[in-house]
């Protein structure tokens, strides 16, 4: 008996040894932060779920939609539509991403004419007063460095402005080229042009967001009736109906769905032509 209390003790001695050893090595990799033992399992899937959704491209769900439907309603038809519809997301992701870039550079612009503006009224001089503007607001994007290398060793900084006005949505340094070269040539104050320069482009800014909010509507109106025909889908699998099979499988359900199709594709166009054709009427 008194042998099996000593063996017993000591199994409970190294057993305890064992998980403090454990513990001082996990809080030695965690570098003495608080350790315990995680999230759950199902915590841990959505955050490694949120992960891969973050780092897919939106296009990509169209082929996964297509592939979901392919094996639902036993067609390849499906997977051709989504692996059809990659590059045409990919192109409205691109474009839209090319959209944010330019209100960035426009936003810049802008705040660069006041940055200056305010350079000038504090006493530098122009050439002076361009290099923390710049710098402070980023508005001359990738031509930074050839123009203030212009202005700083007396070269021509309105021909500098000229060419960085090139960039997507930098077109307001044209006015700020016309500002500096008629300051420096007729001695005109610098930072009155600026001021109205600066009003001015905020409030093109201003009617182009206004612009974008009026057509908000219409353009939630034209998803909401795209998403129609997945709704009636749906409905009629809930109805028991097997629409997929319907579609996929019989002559008169392909019809169906090859004029469905191009009408909606037509709908889609015409809408996206129409706000595309009000922006560049307001611009």
């Amino acid at each position: 008996m008194g042998t099996a209390t000593v063996c017993l003790g000591a199994a409970a001695w190294l057993l305890a040894g064992r998980r403090a050893g454990a513990r001082r090595a996990r809080l030695l990799l965690a570098g003495g932060a608080p350790v315990g033992s995680g999230p759950p399992g199902w915590l841990r899937a959505i955050r490694a779920w949120g992960r891969i959704r973050g780092r897919l491209r939106a296009e990509w769900w169209a082929l996964a939609a297509g592939a979901v439907l392919a094996l639902l309603g036993t067609s390849v038809l499906p997977l051709v539509a989504g692996t059809a519809g990659v590059p045409l997301l990919r192109r409205a992701r691109l474009a839209a991403g090319e959209r944010r870039v330019r209100e960035r550079r426009g936003d810049a612009v802008i705040a660069l004419c006041g940055a200056l503006a305010g350079e000038v009224r504090a006493g530098r001089q122009p050439g002076e007063a361009l290099s923390p503007a710049a710098r402070d607001s980023g508005g001359l994007g990738d031509a930074q460095a050839a123009v203030l290398a212009a202005a700083r060793f007396g070269g021509d900084v309105p021909d500098g402005l000229v060419v960085a006005a090139r960039q997507p949505g930098a077109e307001g340094l044209r006015g700020l080229a016309a500002c500096w070269r008629v300051a420096v040539d007729q001695g005109a104050g610098l930072a009155a042009g600026l001021d109205r320069l600066e009003a001015a482009l905020r409030a093109e800014r201003d009617r182009r967001a206004d612009l974008r909010a009026q057509l908000a509507g219409a353009r939630a109106t034209a998803v909401m009736l795209a998403g129609l025909p997945v709704l009636g889908l749906g409905l009629g699998a809930a109805l028991g109906a097997d629409p997929l099979h319907i579609l996929l499988h019989t002559p008169s359900g392909l019809g169906c769905l090859a004029a469905g199709g191009v009408l909606e594709g037509l709908g889609l166009w015409w809408v996206l032509r129409i706000m595309r054709g009000a922006e560049e009427a307001s611009a």
